[in-house]
């Protein structure tokens, strides 16, 4: 799948707001209502798609200064 270096960034916003709500999914898991997944299992996919989101993202704007 490529990607358009312009839609990069765009991309990069969805992860990092993704990766936050799994962060609150993981706050509701931590207080004994779990859904779906434990909470350090959120909490591991949140840290998985903000890195994501940053690598999108620097990847975004080194390729659009070029």
């Amino acid at each position: 799948m490529d990607i358009a270096d312009k839609n990069k960034p765009a991309l990069a916003k969805v992860l990092v707001y993704l990766s936050v709500v799994c962060v609150v999914l993981a706050a509701i898991g931590a207080t004994g209502n779990d859904l779906y997944l434990a909470s350090t299992q959120w909490l591991l996919i949140a840290i998985v798609l903000s890195v994501w989101g940053i690598y999108m993202l620097v990847e975004g704007y080194l390729r659009m200064d070029r």
